[in-house]
């Protein structure tokens, strides 16, 4: 059954689109002019390129470990690249489906002459500058809760970034114990993927973390015969730091291969961070 579309304006002039499990907050304006009109037509084309992923989700909650030759959709190829570049086995191109939508939006109103773009898929978030101010993003140290824990900047500097949170208490599943791996990218496609692969570092063995396997909990996952995280009770200082640590080493990975530009990590009230976000916390 084809999912119900609506799209409403927001105050302010952002474009609220819902389709099934995607929701989609879109803001577009030239200089200080929100551009209302353009990021309906933005929210319509979101609408196609979520028909499009959902056309080739078979092929897309498969692993790889090089590009398929019959991949033609440019978005499930993006998908796939994101992936790959991130390098982990046991991710599909469905940890970073919520980002690449998120670029494609971004792109086609940036396209359009928009100089300041900002695309929220879920938490996963594609922004555009040109010249202007900064964008503010907030950051959670846990994903379950409305407040802002730090602010970051993403200055006009660079034209694209890319947003993504991932850990336990999400929308997608994970291996690990961190409650919130914030991850900024040049595009929120890679930020999407590493978000999720620097959550699944943060695991440790311990009896007050609670496993299964992935399809106890979705029987449609794409990670099937993979144990998942779905509780973890207070762990020791010890343990924390121990989950922090193995996050960040494979946050370094990812910045060293020129993956991520940053990413920060919390653990039960515990954070760690990169130099990006050091420099740039408010």
């Amino acid at each position: 059954m084809p999912y119900q579309k609506e799209i409403n304006i927001l105050q302010g002039g952002s474009v609220l689109a819902e389709c099934g499990p995607m929701r989609l907050t879109i803001s577009a304006s030239v200089g200080k002019v929100p551009q209302s009109e353009l990021s309906v037509r933005a929210a319509k084309e979101s609408f196609k390129y979520l028909e499009r992923v959902a056309h080739v989700r078979g092929l897309l909650g498969k692993r790889y470990r090089e590009p398929p030759e019959n991949m033609y959709d440019s978005l499930a190829a993006c998908m796939i690249r994101s992936i790959l570049n991130i390098g982990d086995e046991d991710l599909t191109p469905m940890a970073a489906v919520a980002g690449t939508i998120g670029d494609a939006v971004a792109d086609f109103l940036f396209d359009r002459g928009m100089t300041r773009v900002v695309v929220d898929n879920g938490g996963d978030v594609a922004v555009r500058l040109r010249d202007g101010e900064p964008v503010k993003v907030g950051i959670r140290t846990e994903i379950g809760i409305q407040e802002f824990s730090h602010i970051i900047s993403l200055d006009p500097g660079m034209s694209c970034w890319g947003v993504a949170t991932s850990g336990l208490g999400g929308r997608s599943l994970t291996r690990g114990i961190a409650s919130a791996v914030t991850v900024i990218a040049r595009c929120a496609s890679f930020a999407d993927a590493a978000a999720t692969a620097i959550a699944n570092a943060s695991f440790v063995q311990d009896d007050h973390v609670v496993q299964c396997p992935a399809e106890e909990i979705d029987p449609n996952t794409d990670i099937a015969g993979i144990p998942v995280t779905i509780k973890v009770l207070p762990l020791s200082e010890e343990k924390k730091s121990i989950a922090l640590s193995s996050a960040i080493k494979r946050a370094a990975e990812l910045l060293q291969n020129n993956i991520i530009l940053g990413a920060f990590v919390a653990v039960q009230g515990k954070v760690a961070m990169t130099d990006f976000f050091r420099n740039r916390l408010e």
